[in-house]
């Protein structure tokens, strides 16, 4: 059986292939981690890995036995044979029928959070529709934001709004959707759409709800967790359509402000 190089299958992982145009015949990928663009090559691919920065600071952080890694520091990939392999924790499982001789042989990839970017929504007062079967329902218009990120920056777009669906113990689920726009000259145009839960004891959430009391309110002392999805048919941007992100975020008077982590 032909083997590839080693480490590979980290080139591989490390980037995002598209096609730029319908018309192209090969190919392109994109670095997840400072997302610059190269021609579908493994070595080249490979050699851009070596020296960017923002890829080896990761793997220094969450994968030190990364062979990239190593090639960079010492000249030469990691090769240990001889090493007994780490138990792994399915290993360990009792009576998990997934553990195929297949998942034995190519351990699964545990994966990474990166920070991403960083968004800031002002909020409209919400207006309540009223208790529906599921629970009160809330719609909150987007005056106005901006973001900033690895890949980008720009600002929100007027008119985004989540609809709440607040629990009789107010815990909220949220399903916002908005459009960003680009600083690119240009600009592109990226929908977006969050969906998640703020909860936490209720005498915290009712002072969440209030804009006035809001900024006096401790984040470690509720959760708003959110998961993101991105679309755009600009082809400066195609690599958010395949992207997946979750965020932690807060809120801030007639604020709300939140971290998103991509998922590698």
């Amino acid at each position: 059986m032909r083997m590839g190089r080693i480490g590979d299958g980290d080139v591989h992982a490390a980037y995002v292939e598209f096609r730029a145009k319908e018309s192209d015949k090969c190919l392109s990928a994109q670095c997840i981690y400072c997302q610059s663009v190269r021609a579908k090559n493994t070595s080249r691919q490979r050699q851009h890995l070596l020296e960017c920065p923002n890829y080896l600071s990761a793997m220094k952080e969450h994968n030190p036995d990364n062979p990239i890694l190593h090639e960079s520091i010492n000249g030469t990939p990691t090769v240990t044979p001889s090493a007994k392999p780490k138990k792994r924790d399915h290993d360990t499982m009792i009576g998990f029928q997934g553990d195929s001789s297949a998942s034995r042989s190519f351990p699964i990839p545990k994966p990474v959070l990166e920070r991403d970017f960083q968004m800031s929504v002002q909020l409209n007062p919400k207006i309540s529709v009223g208790p529906g079967i599921w629970g009160q329902r809330n719609w909150v218009g987007y005056i106005s934001g901006h973001w900033n990120g690895r890949w980008g920056k720009g600002t929100v777009v007027p008119g985004g709004q989540d609809k709440q669906l607040v629990a009789p113990d107010l815990s909220t689920h949220l399903d916002s959707s908005y459009l960003l726009q680009t600083h690119d000259h240009p600009p592109a145009y990226i929908s977006v759409r969050n969906e998640g839960w703020r909860v936490g004891p209720r005498e915290t959430l009712e002072k969440l709800d209030d804009p006035a009391q809001a900024d006096e309110v401790d984040p470690k002392t509720y959760s708003f967790r959110l998961y993101i999805h991105m679309e755009t048919g600009d082809s400066r941007y195609l690599h958010l359509n395949t992207g997946m992100w979750i965020g932690s975020g807060i809120r801030r008077g007639t604020e709300v402000i939140y971290d998103a982590y991509r998922v590698i």
